[in-house]
């Protein structure tokens, strides 16, 4: 075997959870209880299915996510599962006391036995600030000393801090992450240069292509601007893409069950760039399509040296039914391809 080799990448699933009342999504009668259980059973199904990692997104304000705070959910989850770790898509520091962002995600990683992966962002939205009262011009030194502060409140040794935002007197918690060590993060960036930057501190880089770049081919040089600064910092680092995903037999199948739940889910996003069904094929920046293409994108995506694939799966008020069958298709049927591929080529 080449020992040079890439492993195969490795997929994981999140959910935007989105809540539109039935005059904004026709025949959408859920209840937020009934849309958590939904979520419940599609975090069970990825764990049948061997997903990595379930995520699940944190926003407020508005329908556009309906889980303002993913450590509740996430143990609910916990409760739920036994393999599958779980992961907010992002815990959004700027809005929440980095004492309580420690303690309800350390308590998550205890009651799943330690499968926590930790993605944190200093968020976009600017009616979720203005909510908060949160001045968007501080967001980045709100995010840096909220991250700080986190970690080390999870060593489990006492935290004396007097920052711009937080003072702290020797703080110490009581319930921190399980086995004494500090779980998986991940940030969030849009740009390539905030790319560089997360590798540089020897972070892992989470992304989302779709509000990032242009065309598919540019995710290569985000992440190639990542690697370098991970190189030079001497550390070690993955990536994790996150794509808009529906997988079906053929890419006219994949139109016929995906298109108009995905452009009705573009129409009541909450930030200004929006790409159709017709856009996202032309720039390429989705997993939208039959199972072939989709192992082909993904193949590509290997090369780029991406690590991880985070299949955004439900979107739109899809039906459950066509959800959970793309899921099962990328994991039974786009995986083994791909796998195969990787196999062949060392």
């Amino acid at each position: 075997m080449n020992a040079t080799a890439q492993p195969p990448l490795t997929l994981s699933c999140f959910s935007v959870a989105d809540h539109y009342p039935p005059e904004t999504y026709p025949g959408h009668r859920r209840t937020v209880a009934q849309l958590y259980e939904q979520l419940l059973e599609e975090c069970l199904l990825a764990e049948e299915l061997g997903y990595e990692i379930f995520f699940v997104a944190e926003h407020h304000f508005s329908e556009y996510g309906a889980v303002p705070n993913p450590a509740v959910w996430l143990a609910a989850a916990a409760a739920r599962t036994r393999r599958i770790k779980l992961a907010p898509a992002v815990a959004i520091l700027p809005f929440r006391n980095p004492i309580q962002v420690a303690e309800d995600y350390a308590m998550v990683d205890q009651l799943s036995g330690g499968r926590l992966v930790m993605g944190v962002g200093s968020g976009y939205l600017a009616h979720e600030f203005q909510g908060f009262g949160v001045d968007p011009q501080a967001k980045r030194l709100l995010f840096d000393e909220g991250l700080e502060l986190l970690c080390r409140l999870w060593s489990g040794a006492p935290v004396r801090h007097a920052g711009t935002y937080h003072g702290l007197d020797q703080v110490t918690l009581n319930v921190r992450p399980a086995g004494g060590r500090r779980p998986p993060v991940y940030i969030a960036v849009l740009r390539e240069e905030a790319a560089y930057h997360v590798g540089r501190r020897g972070w892992n880089l989470m992304t989302v292509p779709y509000a990032t770049v242009d065309r598919f081919e540019d995710i290569g040089r985000l992440v190639a601007a990542y690697r370098r600064g991970v190189q030079e910092s001497g550390a070690s680092g993955d990536v994790l893409v996150a794509l808009h995903t529906h997988v079906a037999e053929t890419d006219a199948q994949a139109r016929r069950e995906a298109e108009a739940a995905f452009n009705l889910y573009v129409e009541t996003r909450k930030y200004a760039r929006r790409q159709t069904y017709d856009d996202i094929m032309r720039s390429g920046l989705s997993l939208m399509g039959g199972i072939a293409t989709v192992a082909d994108k993904l193949a590509r995506l290997r090369a780029m040296g991406v690590d991880h694939v985070l299949a955004l799966y439900n979107f739109g008020a899809l039906a459950p039914e066509l959800a959970a069958a793309s899921l099962r298709r990328l994991a039974c049927e786009v995986r083994p391809r791909v796998e195969g591929r990787a196999q062949a080529a060392s």
